[in-house]
């Protein structure tokens, strides 16, 4: 009991439940709120990790609980913001529908080859985790611009560098599990 109830993990579960928080405060325009609760969420992403390897506290059920909190939170921003009834411009469907395709592939893929192998050792990838900071800072400063109405025409650029991003570390990922599993293969020879 104690290796699921670490400080890391719970930091972990605190950023799992900001979400309903954060998609409450979309839900009643309360954007500046809203911000907070999405930078005090991402946060918690950095913390958890720090947490974990200062305090020595990686556990089986960190490992797959950080990033099903990171895609839930990056998910739900991404659909709750791309939809058109707010007062400002949402976020492009084509970008939602790329960020969102990416993580349904990578699922899919992994669990087809775990039943096809068994390999269940997948780990991230440093573009994934470059992949997952460049959300974040869009969402964020999609949300700033928007608030503040300053920068708007820079959000453009952010939702190309965050296409490409999330395209080049999809991609990545392929070769980046096939080398897995290579690694895997020759470890059980």
């Amino acid at each position: 009991m104690t290796e699921l109830v670490t400080l890391a993990n719970i930091v972990t579960l605190t950023r799992m439940i900001l979400i309903p928080v954060f998609v409450t405060f979309i839900f009643y325009h309360q954007f500046a709120a809203a911000l907070v609760v999405w930078v005090v969420a991402g946060l918690t992403d950095l913390l958890d990790g720090l947490l974990a390897r200062k305090l020595n506290q990686r556990t089986s059920l960190g490992v797959i609980l950080d990033p099903m909190a990171d895609k839930l939170l990056l998910v739900t921003a991404f659909v709750v913001l791309t939809m058109p009834f707010f007062e400002f411009q949402p976020i492009p469907f084509w970008l939602t529908t790329i960020v969102i395709s990416r993580d349904v592939f990578i699922v899919v893929g992994a669990i087809m080859i775990f039943i096809a192998t068994g390999f269940r050792h997948f780990r991230p990838s440093l573009p994934g985790k470059f992949n997952t900071l460049v959300q974040l800072a869009m969402i964020t400063a999609f949300l700033a611009a928007n608030i503040f109405g300053e920068f708007i025409r820079y959000l453009t650029p952010l939702y190309y560098l965050t296409f490409g991003v999330a395209v080049f570390s999809g991609i990545h990922y392929i070769f980046h599990v096939t080398r897995l599993l290579n690694e895997q293969g020759s470890q059980d020879r």
